[in-house]
């Protein structure tokens, strides 16, 4: 009890502090949940929650001169390479507040608040998950905008970097981006519609590679990576089976017998088994972690096994203004005729070479070569 009414104290505190020194509000956004948010005019301390790079490819180069607090675990902890290029190229990466990490439990209100963000720039599944720190953070006079690349629709991608981009005062670069996707993303559907009328559907499983062989991960149904195979043109055998993520039944994969098996990677810490992929990861080493897969019992006689469509993605990739590399190149396993003159590698490369202060050097998407 006594415990409970110090905090509701210095909340209240830290509230009222914001209160009074917090930036005048000018303009309002609706935000991916179809919110309306009063905002601050060109915000200087923004408590970023999730999607990094895009907001760093649509905010600009100094786009962290302006944070002051992030989820460093949902970047440090789930992409540790991929971080460690951030911080070589912008040292005060180190430095942000740490308000915790929310899948985990470990969001800390009182740092949030006494970080005095301007504004807060959430991902829709940490808004969902927040619950009545939410409401905490908006009393604190800290207005809360949403943003979801997670759902992997064009018209999701398009809203929210363009929300960021009205709310950082960098619209032309969020249009630009905008632009760039949506061509990317038509080319890709005018290729996969003229290639399955006359080539058909394949059956593609996809499973997250962060537990190892030993045990099935999970696979997507109709977000994320589930969302990225349906645009390729491909019959993802998770579709009704699970509406957003989770293992399938091994007995329903095998019965399945898709004809491509992506295994997604990244550089996940603390896991020997693992699929790694990402930044500064070598090919020898995600074929050598990938290989373990089709060794599974039941897994030799799959189509996708016995032909040698056996695919790694880098999981880092879903969900941003790039994954248009990652559908193309799914794509091309799927129709590899229609897509004979489209290079998914050069595609990532060269959106890092115009957008981002780091270069995309390591093994992004790979097939097992045996």
């Amino acid at each position: 009890m006594f415990i409970n009414r110090i905090l509701r104290l210095t909340l209240a505190v830290l509230a009222a502090f914001y209160l009074l020194t917090g930036p005048a509000q000018a303009g309002s956004i609706t935000d991916t949940e179809n919110r309306q948010v009063t905002v601050p005019d060109h915000p200087q301390r923004v408590l970023l929650g999730f999607y990094f790079e895009d907001f760093y490819a649509i905010a600009g180069p100094e786009a962290f001169d302006r944070v002051v607090a992030i989820s460093r675990d949902a970047w440090a902890g789930w992409r540790p390479s991929q971080w460690s290029r951030y911080v070589a190229v912008t040292p005060r990466l180190e430095n942000l507040v740490d308000v915790g990490e929310i899948d985990a439990g470990t969001f800390n209100i009182e740092a949030a608040i006494a970080s005095r963000p301007d504004v807060a720039l959430l991902a829709a599944w940490q808004f969902r998950s927040l619950g009545d720190s939410v409401d905490k953070l908006e009393a604190a006079g800290i207005p809360v905008v949403v943003v979801d690349f997670n759902a992997q629709t064009l018209e999701k991608h398009e809203k929210s970097a363009l929300t960021i981009g009205r709310l950082m005062g960098s619209e032309a670069r969020a249009q630009q981006l905008v632009d760039e996707y949506k061509s990317a993303f038509a080319d890709v559907l005018a290729r996969v519609k003229a290639s399955t009328e006359t080539q058909g559907r394949k059956r593609v499983y996809v499973e997250l590679g962060n537990k190892g062989a030993d045990t099935y991960g999970n696979s997507y149904g109709n977000t994320m990576w589930g969302k990225v195979i349906e645009f390729a043109g491909g019959e993802n055998i998770a579709a009704g089976k699970i509406e957003n993520w989770g293992p399938l039944n091994p007995e329903y994969v095998i019965a399945s017998n898709p004809d491509v098996i992506i295994i997604p990677g990244s550089a996940w810490l603390n896991r020997p088994k693992a699929v790694l992929a990402g930044f500064d990861v070598s090919a020898e080493t995600t074929l050598a972690r990938l290989r373990p897969y089709t060794q599974r019992p039941g897994w030799s006689g799959l189509k996708a096994v016995k032909n040698g469509e056996v695919h790694t993605l880098y999981h880092g990739g879903a969900r941003t203004l790039y994954d248009y590399a990652f559908l193309q190149y799914i794509a091309k396993c799927l129709h590899p005729e229609a897509f004979k003159d489209v290079d998914p590698v050069a595609s990532l490369t060269g959106f890092y070479e115009r957008n981002l202060p780091i270069e995309a050097e390591g093994t992004f998407m790979i097939q097992l070569d045996d």
